[in-house]
C-alpha cells in the first residue's frame, strides 16, 4: 500500500510538473510575459504638475520597482524642480532691482509744493 502512495504522487508531481512546463511542445500553457514597462507618465509637452506625480505609479518588478524607471523619473522632476528654483531666483532678483529703482526715484524727486511756499 505504502509503495502504491508513493507511486502514485511521483505520477502527480510529474503531471503538474509536465502541465507547467509544457511538456517541450510549442509555447506551452504559461508563455513569457513581457515586463511591465513605463509608459512615460511625465508630460514632455508641460511642465510636470502636482497632479501628475500624484497619478506616477511604478510597474512592479521582481524585487520592487525598476530602478532605471525611477531614475529617469526622478532626473526628470529634479530637473524641472532646477529650472523652477533658477527662474524664481531671477524674477525675485528682477523684483528686488525694480523695486530699489523705484525707492530710489522717489528719494530724488523734488517737492514741487515747498519751493512756492519760501
Amino acid at each position: 500500500m505504502f509503495l502504491f502512495l508513493v507511486v502514485a504522487l511521483a505520477v502527480v508531481v510529474a503531471a503538474v510538473t509536465l502541465a507547467v512546463v509544457g511538456g517541450g511542445e510549442g509555447e506551452g500553457p504559461l508563455p513569457e510575459a513581457a515586463p511591465e514597462r513605463l509608459q512615460d507618465p511625465l508630460p514632455l509637452d508641460r511642465p510636470v504638475g502636482r497632479a501628475d506625480v500624484d497619478s506616477l505609479r511604478f510597474p512592479l518588478a521582481a524585487r520592487g520597482y525598476r530602478m532605471s524607471d525611477v531614475d529617469d523619473a526622478l532626473n526628470r522632476l529634479g530637473a524641472e524642480l532646477a529650472e523652477r528654483d533658477a527662474r524664481i531666483a531671477d524674477l525675485e532678483s528682477a523684483l528686488a532691482g525694480a523695486q530699489a529703482a523705484a525707492h530710489h526715484v522717489t528719494m530724488d524727486k523734488p517737492m514741487h509744493g515747498r519751493e512756492d511756499q519760501q
